[in-house]
């Protein structure tokens, strides 16, 4: 046999080796992504997006829910409008809502032929808050509004200091911005040089940096880095807030799609309307709808 034919059948041989080993990792790449993909759609999984004040909720008891349930729990805080938007599109399971669904979103809704189901799972009141230094204790519902609209521009018109008021607000996609523009403005609009913030959270922090601010946020919110006002000289306590004495409270709901609700996901919500679940409700700060 000649040399040329000897580098012949070699090259052959190589070139065929490389090609087996080739097949092989492609079929172990197939057999990977179907695995993925049975699992990502084996049900076994719930993801929840939308309000970030009924976050706290959902953080607190699928921590608890977890412990006996072996189901992944995807969470996103994203505001209320944003929530049910993914419902409607189909990206989630749950979408937490600190407000009712709007009309045109249940308009939108049997459009698609979803049928939505409404779950209320907690009360809530919306607290006007300031930063510790500042010596204002109370604001009624008209001074309230008074400030969100700029007619009011010094905290030395409500008894205050000689400063300008600074005042946060939530941006529009968020149920708790909602409430405020329907119960405090009257659905007048937020002055424009109001700073907007995405969260709770960031409203908390924007206040406790600034003694000349003011913003509002959900009562599971309030903490000691902040002062709570009264609010047409009603507080805000628990007590007040199931009773409806507290001029800004609200329910909380999770959405879900009655024709897509999984096992997985309905085990998940009979768990926070249960005894167990409720008491970690009024644990976040909440008032438990039991």
């Amino acid at each position: 046999m000649s040399k040329e034919l000897q580098t012949k059948k070699t090259l052959d041989g190589k070139k065929m080796i490389k090609f087996i080993k080739k097949f092989f990792l492609f079929v172990c790449f197939v057999s990977i992504v179907t695995a993925i993909g049975c699992t990502k759609n084996s049900g076994n999984k719930v993801v929840i997006k939308g309000s970030t004040t009924v976050l706290p909720i959902t953080q607190k008891t699928t921590e608890e829910f977890r412990k006996s349930n072996k189901i992944s729990i995807t969470i996103e805080g994203s505001g209320s409008g944003n929530g049910i938007k993914a419902l409607l599109d189909g990206t989630c399971d749950i979408a937490n809502s600190s407000r009712e669904m709007k009309a045109e979103e249940s308009e939108e809704a049997k459009k698609r032929g979803i049928e939505v189901q409404e779950i209320t799972v907690a009360i809530d009141m919306i607290v006007p808050v300031v930063n510790t230094a500042n010596p204002v204790q109370n604001l009624s519902m008209a001074q309230l509004k008074a400030i969100y609209d700029g007619s009011i521009s010094n905290w030395k018109q409500l008894g205050g200091n000689d400063a300008s008021i600074v005042a946060i607000s939530r941006d529009t996609s968020s149920g708790t911005y909602e409430i405020w523009h329907e119960k405090v403005m009257k659905k007048t609009d937020v002055r424009n040089d109001a700073l907007l913030q995405a969260s709770n959270g960031a409203i908390v922090s924007a206040v406790a940096g600034n003694p000349k601010a003011v913003g509002y946020v959900g009562y599971g919110y309030v903490d000691s880095s902040i002062k709570a006002l009264s609010v047409d000289k009603k507080n805000p306590t628990i007590e007040n807030g199931k009773s409806g004495v507290y001029p800004i409270s609200r329910k909380l709901y999770m959405y879900v799609n009655k024709n897509k609700l999984s096992a997985e996901t309905k085990k998940y919500i009979d768990f926070v309307l249960s005894p167990e679940g409720q008491k970690l409700v009024k644990e976040t700060g909440f008032i438990s709808i039991k």
